[in-house]
């Protein structure tokens, strides 16, 4: 069963994202801020503000909760569907926070399908590290996830002078990243093993900081545009079990 603080939590993220995103919708409508900029802004939103209400309502976490939270994010995206933003406006202003205009027609289909999948690899690595009792070192993927590919699109926008091309889903258009963007989803990867550093071994922490950061770089570089969440977190995980792996051939 699950406790109420888990959807009193619930309740609020999903309250307080949808009032977040309204009102950078209406930065962007006004004023013409880019929404590559506004889409960061909810992304560390989306990220943060659960970790700062789980401080305020503590609640055993599970592989129920993790699935359970996947479930409502997913499903309060149909909040933002055509028919839906056709009638009210205050969604179609939210919808504006997120919808940059190189990813029409395919913003909500590319966002809800890279949730599920993200979910999905989420959840098979959290099991995956169980079985080592180390699922705490999923905070190193997420951490990666959440800061380096989220600062990756403004840096890039803002400094990118070095750029490479990338495919989509269900389109044979191209799209721009750059060199500048990826570095911070390397540099953030080595501040995220050393943040980790004591729930590793020395072998360990330096097999992770040789492994782990290069990992995530090259699967946020070669990842489909606006997909990258998924092969961040299979990148991340399968990294972590193999310098998990490693380590134990160093003890023999």
């Amino acid at each position: 069963m699950t406790s109420s603080a888990y959807w009193a939590n619930e309740l609020l993220r999903t309250a307080v994202l949808l009032l977040t995103a309204y009102l950078l919708g209406l930065w962007v409508k006004r004023t013409g801020v880019r929404v590559n900029y506004t889409r960061k802004i909810l992304h560390f939103v989306v990220l943060l503000f659960p970790m700062v209400l789980a401080s305020y309502l503590p609640y055993p976490p599970s592989l129920y909760t993790v699935v359970m939270s996947g479930v409502v994010f997913v499903a309060s995206l149909a909040l933002f569907s055509a028919p839906l933003r056709a009638r009210s406006k205050i969604v179609t202003t939210a919808f504006a926070a997120f919808d940059r205009p190189e990813d029409r027609p395919y913003t909500l289909l590319w966002l809800s399908t890279q949730l599920l999948a993200t979910y999905f690899v989420l959840v098979l690595m959290l099991v995956w590290l169980g079985h080592y009792e180390k699922t705490a070192l999923i905070y190193i993927t997420v951490l990666v996830a959440g800061f380096g590919d989220g600062l990756a699109e403004p840096v890039g926008v803002r400094f990118g002078r070095h750029t490479y091309r990338v495919r989509a889903l269900f389109t044979d258009r191209r799209y721009t990243r750059s060199l500048e963007g990826s570095a911070c989803v390397l540099v953030s990867g080595l501040v995220a093993v050393l943040l980790l550093r004591s729930q590793m071994t020395t072998p360990q922490l330096i097999l992770a900081l040789a492994i782990i950061p290069l990992a995530m770089t090259l699967a946020e570089a070669w990842s489909p545009h606006t997909w990258d969440g998924p092969f961040l977190y299979a990148a991340g995980g399968a990294a972590t079990v193999a310098v998990l792996e490693l380590s134990r051939l160093c003890e023999y």
